[in-house]
């Protein structure tokens, strides 16, 4: 993809015009080609961008407003549709790209297949890379019914990419018994069922490391996100996830990226779940990007 080419859709609200001079990019991964329940979460990028200007540009958590910081959206990634594989090449060399142009990407999805080759490219630039996820579920699968590329194996990939003791994962509640057992043999670090106060508690031993936040919205209960592909009951509140940016945010880790993932507006017929997904956006620009 160019980047001197306007995007033609609706733009997240106050995101700048002028690529070279952004100090974040925003982009969307359009992609729900391997989900195992519902899809849909390919038109949650464009429905988050539609529904931001309902929010305030000043957040009242960080003290800061958007005009503070200079990010550009870059739109969709065009990605085919059907082709798991070439969607997940295309997204790795669009975000080198952004990675070699020193700046932050900011992924929306999609499912959260997406979020691995964006992890890969971001392991090649920052080789001290943790990663940092919530999410309702372990996504610790090898395969899914014989696929390997499915939206139940990214924390696998990445975390046998770059080390399972280097992911850290938060609020999860449903996964097969043996993707438990392989992460508590390999050193991984699994906080069940909640986020906030395990993740205070890790933060300090990642003082002065790279990270990666990768968010899956199924991880806050259906009662503040319906909207999304597998629902899964007993999830966190939607207060407690914005708590948790803003500790990240506000502790002594390198935030080197990030992305929101499995928002599908089909099933949010009040728009509950975007315009929740659209604040969490807005507080991780506001607080990742320094």
């Amino acid at each position: 993809m160019r980047f001197d080419e306007a995007y033609a859709g609706n733009l997240f609200m106050k995101s700048h015009q002028n690529f070279e001079e952004a100090q974040a990019v925003l982009y969307g991964m359009p992609m729900d080609w391997t989900v195992s329940y519902r899809p849909g979460s390919r038109f949650g990028p464009t429905r988050i961008r539609e529904v931001s200007p309902g929010l305030e540009e000043y957040s009242a958590y960080l003290d800061r407003e958007l005009e503070e910081v200079k990010y550009f959206d870059a739109g969709d990634i065009p990605l085919p549709f059907g082709n798991a594989q070439r969607s997940l090449d295309m997204i790795e060399e669009f975000v080198d790209q952004i990675l070699a142009a020193g700046k932050f990407p900011l992924g929306m999805g999609g499912e959260h297949l997406v979020a691995w080759p964006v992890m890969k490219a971001v392991y090649k630039k920052y080789p001290d890379l943790a990663i940092i996820h919530f999410d309702a579920h372990t996504d610790l699968r090898t395969e899914y019914e014989g696929e390997p590329l499915s939206h139940s194996t990214p924390i696998r990939k990445i975390a046998e990419h770059i080390g399972p003791k280097n992911v850290y994962s938060f609020g999860i509640r449903s996964g097969m018994k043996e993707e438990f057992e392989w992460a508590k043999q390999n050193g991984m670090h699994i906080s069940k069922f909640d986020v906030h106060q395990p993740l205070k508690e890790i933060l300090p031993t990642l003082s002065g490391r790279s990270v990666y936040v990768t968010i899956d919205i199924d991880v806050l209960d259906p009662a503040h996100a319906p909207g999304t592909g597998t629902v899964d009951a007993g999830g966190i509140t939607s207060r407690e996830l914005l708590a948790s940016i803003h500790e990240i945010a506000r502790s002594d880790v390198k935030v080197v990226g990030a992305d929101l993932v499995e928002v599908a507006p089909i099933y949010d017929n009040s728009e509950q779940t975007v315009n929740t997904a659209s604040k969490m956006i807005r507080e991780m620009i506001l607080g990742f990007v320094k």
